[in-house]
């Protein structure tokens, strides 16, 4: 008996919460999916080094679900909370008819169980189909070739999905039974009749707590971008952080107290059409809910930000590569090492001579397997150190960048070198005259702190040369091949000043000769060999190529656009969640109201008008002030992200955009059609 009861109620509720049922298939399925990821690398041909970064990915996500998991089981038992709201007059009657709450207890167990294994069927079969797309995308990201499909099923991403979501069911069903226990039938059966008393605040009270919330969100926003070099310890960011929280929830306190009075000033506005009653409604709703949306504002910033920087990261990185590998490979070493290095004295006699005789030592054949090789040494000395080189302007940079480490030696190289090196990479090449220097970087912040020192002609003086530079500004470019923008400043001098610098490192950089890829394996797994050979321990050689830094590069994208995904979609439908199944609990309270409005003489098409309204601008009030906390928090991650470079950042904030209009608009658009279904005339 009660368990027919519990299917009838969930057939009749199916309509109006779709919502609900929606969002737990949609939970489950992005849990299996994110968690399959391990599964549907079988597809694809992948070195073992790339493997070896999927595998951390999936260690990562792994611990990545668990919090999601905490998110999801809130999202849970808060949107059960509201769907238990509207039933409080369903309960009252099956008390009045004689039913025990033990028996109440029952039907929500068999309820919940019901929807449960509903959602995890539909929810897994969903994921199922959908982590077979999303091997596509994994393919794509790690630029891997795949093989013959197959259809994948992944036991533990199942396992590990029906695990995690029959626990937060089973918390929901201890939360119903404990909150049937607590109810009175008095309350249950008048619950509907109860109509919140909207209190107007004093006004000059809420300017007040408006301008000084505002005056400490700017003031927020400025830490975080103008004064960004302030706030580069753990400690001191978190000050701006906890300001625009707390600043957060004082806006919409004081914005609660004065929208309504404002528009109440407006008479032309405030009594057109039915929008007194639908500001009152929003009115009423914000007073009461400004912790809710305080959260739910902070979550669409969070996930705004995460989902901009993510994308971003993985795009730069990608796009770096073409320009900043130009080259097959790299080596480099140490030159010079004295005495009291510490190291053994095997490897600082073989310190003093080149790369390509280290190489030949080892018994591997530069002429024979590279092509366009370039060799040449970076110089460094502790007389010219950064604070020196910047001259008149050190005193104002070392204030406004008091972080940076201005003891560290410069390094030089010879124009003819660089010169050399531009030709292969394709950078502009660097002319000099015998008193002229210049300085190459990459690294926006540092490009702007050079050219402070360039802007003042700042002159250095080797071997009693003295040099004043070419350009009042950082010429760009790189020696190193990265995948990010690293290289804070190099100076390119005329060969003949550098006769008496020592030698700071030594570099060899070259092609493959060798056009198949099957061939420059080969090649690259001769190096690696290197290890292996008996003067092997006599060196201190590096190697860097262009494959290594190609699968590292985008192994780490991938797997930080994976993280940012599924956290910020998370986040995201927990917010659109949170904000719909309020509004459908609001408009089964407003039902009433709804029906007083028809017999007045209200049409349908205001009713809706209203009630779109009215949703519309309690989804877009958290929204908008999101954007603008995010307009500031992407512009101190642009800073954080600088290294990777910033010219995808637009572009993956267009990305971010269109994941929200779909995601968190598509849940307004259903939450309009549910509450219109609530309230229309039966």
């Amino acid at each position: 008996m009660l368990f027919k009861l519990s299917i009838k109620n969930i057939a009749r509720s199916i309509k109006d919460y779709a919502i609900y049922f929606f969002t737990l298939i949609l939970g489950v399925a992005i849990f299996y999916i994110f968690n399959a990821i391990e599964s549907q690398t079988v597809m694809m041909n992948v070195s073992s080094s790339t493997y070896e970064i999927i595998d951390l990915m999936n260690s990562m996500l792994s611990g990545v679900s668990v919090f999601v998991a905490f998110i999801l089981g809130f999202l849970i038992i808060y949107a059960n909370r509201f769907l238990m709201k509207r039933r409080n007059k369903e309960f009252g009657i099956y008390l009045t008819l004689g039913m025990s709450k033990r028996k109440i207890s029952l039907i929500l167990f068999f309820e919940t169980l019901i929807i449960g294994c509903i959602s995890l069927v539909v929810g897994l079969v969903l994921g199922t189909g959908l982590s077979q797309v999303m091997s596509l995308l994994v393919a794509n990201m790690f630029e891997a070739k795949m093989t013959e499909f197959e259809f994948v099923f992944s036991s533990s991403a199942c396992l590990k999905t029906l695990i995690y979501f029959s626990v937060m069911y089973i918390l929901v069903m201890i939360f119903n039974t404990y909150n049937v226990s607590r109810c009175k039938l008095i309350d249950l059966l008048n619950a509907n009749k109860k109509s919140e008393k909207v209190k107007l605040k004093n006004p000059w009270v809420c300017v007040l707590v408006f301008i000084i919330s505002a005056c400490a969100l700017g003031y927020a926003y400025w830490c975080v971008t103008g004064g960004v070099t302030e706030m580069q310890t753990a400690d001191k960011i978190l000050i701006p952080i906890a300001l625009g929280a707390v600043s957060t929830f004082f806006i919409f306190w004081s914005l609660s107290g004065l929208l309504l009075k404002i528009f109440m000033s407006m008479k032309n506005v405030y009594y057109k059409g039915l929008n007194s009653f639908t500001l009152r409604q929003f009115s009423s709703k914000i007073n009461t809910t400004v912790f809710s949306m305080t959260i739910i504002c902070l979550m669409l910033f969070i996930t705004i930000c995460v989902l901009s920087s993510a994308i971003s990261i993985r795009n730069s990185m990608t796009s770096n590569l073409e320009s900043m590998v130009p080259a097959d490979i790299q080596l480099d070493k140490t030159l010079d090492l004295p005495a009291d290095s510490g190291y053994s004295q095997e490897i600082i006699d073989d310190s003093k001579i080149s790369v390509s005789e280290t190489l030949d030592r080892l018994g591997f054949d530069t002429d024979k397997y590279f092509k366009d090789t370039i060799e040449f040494d970076l110089y460094a000395s502790n007389e010219f150190l950064i604070r020196n080189t910047l001259g008149d302007s050190y005193d104002e940079i070392s204030k406004q960048f008091p972080y940076l480490d201005y003891e560290m030696a410069e390094t030089f190289i010879k124009m003819s070198d660089y010169n050399k090196l531009a030709k292969l990479y394709g950078l502009e090449e660097v002319h000099l005259n015998d008193n002229e220097y210049a300085i190459v970087a990459d690294f926006d912040s540092w490009i702007n702190i050079r050219n402070e020192g360039l802007k003042n002609n700042t002159s250095i003086t080797i071997d009693d040369i003295t040099l004043t530079p070419k350009y009042d500004e950082c010429v760009n470019g790189f020696v190193y091949m990265t995948s990010s923008h690293i290289n804070t400043g190099i100076f390119v001098v005329p060969d003949n000043v550098l006769n008496n610098m020592p030698r700071e490192s030594g570099i060899l950089i070259a092609n493959y000769n060798a056009e198949k890829d099957e061939e420059k394996q080969k090649i690259e797994d001769m190096i690696l060999e290197l290890d292996s050979s008996p003067y092997a321990p006599n060196t201190n050689i590096e190697a860097s190529s262009k494959i290594s830094l190609y699968e590292g590069s985008i192994g780490l994208g991938a797997m930080i656009t994976f993280i940012g995904l599924y956290l910020g979609i998370i986040f995201l439908i927990a917010s659109a969640a949170i904000l719909a199944l309020k509004e459908l609990s609001e408009s089964t309270d407003n039902k009433e109201r709804f029906t007083m409005l028809r017999k007045i003489g209200t049409d349908e098409k205001m009713l809706n008008k209203a009630l779109f309204r009215q949703i519309g601008i309690f989804f877009l009030f958290p929204l908008i002030l999101a954007i603008i906390h995010s307009i500031f928090g992407i512009k101190f991650c642009s800073y954080l992200l600088e290294t990777f470079g910033k010219d995808e950042l637009i572009k993956s904030i267009i990305m971010t955009a269109g994941i929200i209009v779909f995601i968190y608009g598509g849940y307004f658009i259903i939450t309009y059609l549910c509450s219109k279904n609530i309230i229309k005339e039966k």
